[in-house]
């Protein structure tokens, strides 16, 4: 009997109750990548937090695992296997199905205030 196939994921707020899997968009379904190595993983995880992605944790979890979870949750799963050259789309969602912790009750304002002004500043690039 094989050992079941370890690929890697990105998971924001990985471990807690508001976790939540890094997905992208292929046409209408929200797809998730599978990556074989942790270092392309790593590499993907990092080309989003410079688009200003919330920091992303790079888990090591079965392919199958993953592939079910896919499967129960409505989501489509890729592997990205190596040698493949996997980057982020140039667009990111507006809202997002998962939300990060909101520890105090003026943040949505404070983040709305600057969603708003880091729009007006990517339109005059």
């Amino acid at each position: 009997m094989m050992a079941p196939k370890q690929v890697y994921v990105l998971l924001f707020n990985a471990r807690t109750e508001n976790e939540g899997i890094h997905t992208i968009q292929i046409d209408d379904r929200q797809t998730v990548l599978m990556f074989e190595e942790e270092d392309d993983a790593t590499r993907f995880a990092l080309l989003l937090e410079a688009q200003d992605f919330p920091t992303a944790t790079v888990e090591a979890i079965d392919q199958e695992e993953i592939e079910e979870f896919c499967q129960s949750a409505g989501y489509e799963s890729e592997l990205v296997t190596e040698g493949m050259l996997a980057m982020p789309p140039e667009t990111n969602l507006e809202n997002t199905d998962w939300q990060p912790d909101i520890k105090k009750t003026e943040q949505p304002e404070i983040s709305s205030d600057l969603e708003r002004i880091r729009r007006q500043l990517e339109n005059l690039l």
